[in-house]
């Protein structure tokens, strides 16, 4: 199972990895707790970040390479732990284009998008343009990879993007005075694209390779790619400014990324697919809860139907690949 986790909801290609777990529908209190509290550490990201930047003058290329740092030993330990297996097969040179290519959609582009957009936009509505990723996974397969779109998945894609617009527009409503809050809503939009890129490709890639040794070389390239960005357009200055920031990625790094994905990861082993992916949908209703007592957004009754809409749209879809793949 994949080991390190993504900017939305589930791990990197643990969306993809569902239909491959075997499917186990009892709920053990243990499954249960473990999985609620892996997506609620999960849904802490953005609250970090936020409060972040709103006690520490750093940038968001700065604090991702933090994040990265902290999180590189994980990713190095299960590439090694896979490579150092009997069973190991080479990759292709066309397998190690895949993984890199992806890699760099699904953590880089993605991760970079969304710390620069939550400088401008709430942790609520972030969590909600996230939470689309699924829904353009689907689209991306039916109109790149060919697969059929059925009713429930076209039910379910209208009620997200109903959801998205009734949220949306009830934060234009009361974020009046941001200039930004276009182009931050569009950063987390491409976020919400480029991982589900990743989402849609690694569900080619993994039956090929392995999800350990596709999750560890495809963060790896990742994690080059943030690095070099930050010898390019980074300062180093700005690493020095004391323990606060250092305190921040590794927060993000542990508690935001490695624990939840291993949490998940169990409670997909206890209690199966389907119940984790009900369970993990508490994150953007988490986040928006988080962000009104952490950070004092305000919480509004187009939120509140937005988010019930978006969470409705994807566990239909959630539910409609489940049943594909029995």
């Amino acid at each position: 199972m994949a080991l390190v986790a993504g900017d939305c909801c589930l791990p990197p290609g643990l969306f993809l990895l569902m239909k491959d777990v075997k499917k186990n529908h009892t709920i053990t209190w243990a499954g249960f707790a473990i999985t609620l509290l892996g997506s609620l550490l999960f849904s802490t990201k953005a609250i970090i970040v936020k409060v972040a930047f709103a006690h520490v003058a750093v940038d968001a290329l700065t604090l991702l390479t933090l994040r990265m740092v902290f999180s590189l030993p994980f990713y190095s330990g299960a590439a090694w732990a896979v490579s150092r297996k009997k069973d190991n097969i080479p990759l292709t040179k066309r397998q190690w284009t895949y993984v890199l290519v992806l890699g760099l959609f699904g953590y880089y582009l993605s991760s970079l998008f969304d710390f620069v957009g939550l400088q401008y936009i709430s942790a609520g509505l972030e969590r909600l343009i996230l939470f689309l990723y699924p829904t353009f996974a689907v689209l991306i397969n039916t109109f790149v990879f060919k697969q059929p779109i059925h009713r429930m998945q076209k039910i379910a894609l209208l009620l997200t993007y109903i959801g998205i617009g009734l949220a949306y527009f009830g934060e234009l409503r009361i974020d009046t005075h941001n200039p930004n809050f276009y182009f931050g809503s569009f950063l987390i939009f491409l976020c919400a694209i480029t991982y589900s890129i990743y989402i849609a490709g690694s569900g080619y890639v993994i039956p090929k390779v392995g999800a350990t040794k596709f999750t560890a070389y495809a963060m790896l390239a990742a994690t080059a790619g943030i690095f070099i960005h930050f010898l390019i357009a980074g300062s180093f200055s700005a690493l020095q400014q004391g323990a606060d920031l250092w305190m921040y990625g590794l927060l993000l790094a542990i508690f935001a990324t490695v624990i939840p994905s291993f949490l998940i990861s169990l409670g997909m082993k206890k209690i199966g697919s389907n119940n984790v992916a009900i369970i993990s949908s508490i994150g953007p209703v988490s986040t928006i809860l988080q962000a009104y007592f952490i950070l004092g957004e305000s919480i509004f009754m187009e939120q509140i139907a937005g988010t019930v809409l978006v969470i409705i749209g994807v566990l239909l879809i959630g539910w409609k690949r489940e049943t594909a793949v029995k």
